[in-house]
């Protein structure tokens, strides 16, 4: 039979590894799926924080005795592991907002398709994005690399060492001003096409007035978009592994 002995130091340390990763693990939208299960999440998290606890040595962190700071050094790992996937969630969700915003632009705002990380209705050239931010996220062994990232936030902030700044709040506004930023910029080759197509049918409107418009517009905008997504895609897979090759920089720099 495997016995397992842990110190009180220990098992404090493992408990606040385990809020730090496991919080880490549900930022991310590839992880946060409703078709992983539950038990499967909750096995790897504690897994991960076993190997990450021999790493930073769990029982180096003082003890808390007080049962109400220690809820307080709980909430504070809790804090940091969603902070910490927030900032690689950033770019999943600038590029799911280039494909709403391309889909829109085309037409296809009313096609929506069930999103199984979120469980929620979103537009099918968003999911599209997604999944291919995705697919580069792995091939470009982003995962490898925020693990890594994971495993060195806890020099850079060892549990229990988590103080809200002024300058933490500063980088996160930028953060999520990064995804409209990083959004238009994924979704730009269509979008700004797509918006000369509609000044130009606008003229055609006021020069042949006869012509309907709108039936000759809508299937024209969705294959012109769809050409120019295709076209675009080499350039978008490149972006995005420049971005998530920088990522884990960045999750480290809004820990500091």
């Amino acid at each position: 039979m495997l016995t397992v002995s842990l110190s009180l130091a220990e098992l404090q340390g493992l408990l606040l590894i385990f809020l730090r990763t496991g919080a880490f693990l549900f930022a991310l939208p590839f992880w946060n799926n409703a078709g992983l299960p539950v038990l499967f999440r909750i096995g790897f998290a504690l897994a991960a924080s076993f190997l990450l606890a021999a790493r930073v040595g769990a029982g180096a962190f003082p003890v808390e005795a007080d049962i109400l700071r220690l809820g307080v050094a709980a909430a504070g790992e809790v804090l940091i592991g969603l902070l910490a996937g927030v900032a690689i969630r950033v770019i999943f969700e600038a590029v799911q907002l280039a494909g709403e915003l391309a889909g829109y632009q085309m037409g296809l705002a009313i096609a929506e398709v069930m999103d199984p990380t979120t469980e929620d209705q979103v537009a099918l050239l968003g999911q599209l994005l997604g999944l291919v931010a995705t697919l580069v996220f792995l091939a470009a062994d982003g995962h490898h690399g925020v693990l890594r990232a994971l495993a060195e936030s806890f020099t850079i902030l060892p549990p229990n060492g988590f103080t809200a700044g002024s300058a933490t709040v500063e980088r996160l506004m930028r953060l999520t001003a990064g995804v409209f930023e990083n959004g238009l910029r994924a979704g730009a080759p269509v979008i700004v096409a797509l918006v000369l197509v509609t000044v130009a049918f606008a003229v055609v409107a006021r020069t042949v007035p006869q012509m309907n418009i709108f039936v000759v517009s809508l299937p024209l905008n969705i294959a012109l978009g769809l050409v120019l997504l295709g076209l675009s895609l080499p350039h978008l897979v490149s972006w995005l592994g420049g971005l998530f090759a920088v990522a884990p920089r960045g999750m480290l720099q809004l820990l500091r």
